[in-house]
């Protein structure tokens, strides 16, 4: 597919089971800011969808707001609210994600849900400074 393809899918299979993802923050995470439409663009051709581990479960990604896309590639944000749901994700009265407590916070995980590093924009460097 190409290189920008493959580090979108590549993200979005970390994402786990009951959390959500948006666009923008995809875009931020595979190092290319400011484009989150082409993250969408990106999933729409995305070669395996679905749940299972080799799957790339790109109904987890939602808009930052929390709102699904109108044109998602399962027939709709129907499908894609009822594949949220059966993985425990709420939505509010309008709809959308509650992003406050579904959102992923990109660190990956195990099989067992522990936390395999820190956070992609993790500051080592201030971490380790020296503090007066």
């Amino acid at each position: 597919m190409g290189d920008f393809a493959d580090r979108v899918f590549a993200v979005v299979q970390q994402i786990p089971r009951g959390k959500v993802a948006s666009y923008g923050q995809i875009a931020r995470m595979i190092g290319a800011p400011r484009s989150a439409r082409y993250v969408g663009y990106a999933l729409r051709a995305n070669p395996a969808p679905g749940t299972d581990p080799a799957s790339i479960p790109c109904h987890r990604v939602v808009f930052k707001d929390g709102r699904m896309a109108t044109g998602f590639a399962f027939g709709g944000p129907g499908v894609q609210q009822n594949m949220l749901q059966s993985e425990g994700i709420e939505f509010d009265d309008e709809g959308r994600v509650v992003m406050a407590d579904f959102q992923w916070n990109g660190v990956p995980t195990d099989e067992s849900g522990l936390p395999m590093g820190p956070p992609a924009d993790f500051d080592w460097e201030a971490e380790l400074a020296e503090r007066p």
